[in-house]
């Protein structure tokens, strides 16, 4: 009995030091994670708990031989299983923490950034940050801008409460709540003022970006005392137009060349946009020495207008034809026959991102192009087939038909990107206009085979600001973009669909800015919304609240006789 009493009063004593380890291993696990020190003292602990823990589980395995029964081993599994299934899941955690991957299903992309926003924040020069004034973290906002800091980790954000922090608000100037900030080095910006009716924008913010990392500016030129297209807010005007380049860090000025008589050195690209009346002979010349030297030259030519630019444009391959784009195929969107609804985009830098979207030209006139040594021609923008779209002759008919006689089968033309190779004879002197081969109608050019598009030439360093453009020594091309319409481009229409990037991005091909990002389309998702007449949304009332519920029961009452 005396044995018997001694074996309990043994068990219990092991009994009490195998919780001793899990004590010890508690108070080693408290004293690592208050002092935030793993030392000598909590590591002592912890290996004197393992341990003793350890040798408990030996023991009383022993004395009782727990790993033999049943119970243990189906506790053992699934203690095995449990810890098996959590590292499987921590192991997905971290490579889900680590190598990041979604997938936007959305038709138009509409959460993730545009190839721009993401090549530009990838080869960011230094660190920026993005500092949000707001109280409210609105999760639109921030899965933007998360979307951005996964493209570098140079590019941070921060929401900010003005309130709890004003010494920081005082120091951006901030004066109202949401206001949003680019910070980079001693360089801060505003981008935009968030609120419940304006969200931020990746457009906008991209372009913040731009400007505030790019220390180099394009000079760009717009002529003026043709009745060109005014740069001040008003109607037809394109003061859109001029706020989009300045977004894009081009600094913007009118130029007349009736005063000046030669384009500024500076000059990165001009831009000619609606002339209503036609140029001076000398100012031609001007812009022909210009392209001579290096320069850039954009030209919107409307129809039922004579820029006088026939000499400039037949050096390069280009006639403009004074017929009338018409196409028929934007009636299912609201649009005339005289505004062409263009979808094929020549394989350029300009165009190369826009697919299939839309594009389109109130009174538009088509180009014609001809082939000429040394000069590359890339059509931008294309018309649809005959019957959709043809060349009309008759202005002045109220009702547009197409006539075999005069009228030219589409597709057409309506805009042409060229670039012509400088030397230095070009340079110093200009070369003589060459005599092109007989111009071919829009259906001869269509039926032939098509120019190979233009590679781009390694683009020379944008000039500083203060400095003048490019020299003949320095220039490796001249480049020139023909649009035969202006109107895409005035306030109102430049901001929808893919117009406003026609002109930006050709702003940014001439300017030899190559390895800038282009225009950033904004994303809208697709209006998929059904229009119902009464009758229809009646008989969809009727059929969803009666019909189909008689259906239903009529079955059941069958399958029920059938089974009584």
């Amino acid at each position: 009995m005396t044995n018997n009493m001694k074996i309990v009063a043994k068990n219990k004593l092991w009994k009490y030091l195998f919780w001793l380890g899990p004590f010890l291993i508690a108070v080693g696990l408290t004293v690592g994670l208050v002092s935030e020190q793993w030392g000598l003292i909590p590591l002592a602990f912890l290996i004197a708990g393992i341990v003793i823990s350890g040798l408990g589980i030996t023991w009383q395995s022993y004395q009782t031989n727990w790993w033999k029964r049943r119970s243990t081993q189906a506790g053992t599994n699934a203690l095995v299983a449990t810890l098996a299934v959590l590292a499987i899941l921590g192991l997905i955690n971290f490579l889900g923490t680590r190598y990041y991957w979604r997938a936007d299903l959305t038709e138009a992309q509409l959460f993730t950034l545009a190839p721009q926003s993401r090549e530009l924040v990838r080869v960011l020069p230094q660190p920026v940050k993005v500092w949000v004034f707001d109280i409210s973290q609105n999760p639109q906002d921030r899965e933007l801008l998360e979307n951005y800091q996964r493209q570098s980790s140079k590019f941070k954000y921060e929401y900010i409460d003005p309130q709890t922090r004003p010494g920081l608000a005082e120091k951006f100037g901030v004066k109202d709540d949401g206001e949003v900030y680019l910070e980079s080095g001693d360089k801060r910006q505003l981008v935009q003022t968030v609120n419940q009716n304006e969200r931020l924008s990746e457009i906008k913010l991209t372009s913040r970006l731009q400007q505030l990392t790019n220390s180099t500016t394009a000079k760009v030129y717009l002529l003026q005392g043709h009745g060109e297209r005014q740069l001040s807010p008003g109607k037809g005007a394109i003061s859109q137009a001029v706020q989009g380049l300045g977004d894009k860090n081009f600094t913007t000025s009118p130029l007349n060349l009736g005063e000046t008589s030669k384009v500024p050195e500076d000059a990165a690209v001009v831009i000619v946009a609606g002339p209503k009346r036609g140029l001076f002979e000398g100012e031609v010349k001007a812009l022909q020495e210009y392209l001579n030297r290096g320069g850039n030259l954009l030209l919107m030519i409307d129809p039922n207008t004579d820029p006088k630019v026939d000499s400039l444009l037949q050096e390069w391959g280009v006639r403009l034809d004074n017929r009338l784009a018409v196409d028929v195929s934007g009636g299912s969107v609201g649009l005339g026959p005289a505004t062409p609804l263009v979808t094929e985009y020549g394989q350029h830098p300009i165009t190369k991102d826009f697919d299939n979207g839309n594009s389109f030209y109130p009174i538009a006139r088509p180009l014609e192009i001809t082939s000429v040594p040394g000069v590359q021609a890339t059509p931008l923008l294309q018309t649809k087939p005959y019957p959709s779209s043809w060349a009309e002759s008759d202005l002045q008919s109220e009702k547009l038909e197409f006539n075999a006689d005069k009228d030219v089968k589409g597709p057409l033309t309506l805009g042409v990107a060229l670039s012509r190779k400088q030397t230095p004879k070009s340079a110093s002197t200009p070369q003589p206009a060459p005599t092109p081969s007989p111009l071919p109608s829009p259906t001869a050019q269509s039926k032939a085979s098509p120019t190979p598009p233009a590679s781009p030439a390694p683009s020379a360093s944008p000039a500083p600001p203060a400095s003048p453009a490019p020299s003949s020594q320095t220039a490796t091309e001249s480049r020139l973009v023909v649009l035969g319409n202006s109107d895409f481009a005035t306030d109102g229409l430049f901001q929808q669909q893919l117009n406003g990037d026609v002109f930006l991005n050709s702003v940014t091909w001439l300017s030899q800015q190559d390895q800038q990002p282009l225009s950033i389309r904004p994303k809208e998702p697709k209006n998929r919304r059904i229009t119902l007449t009464t009758t229809q949304s009646n008989l969809l009332i009727l059929s969803s609240l009666l019909v189909l519920p008689l259906i239903g029961f009529a079955i059941a009452v069958i399958i029920w006789w059938k089974r009584r």
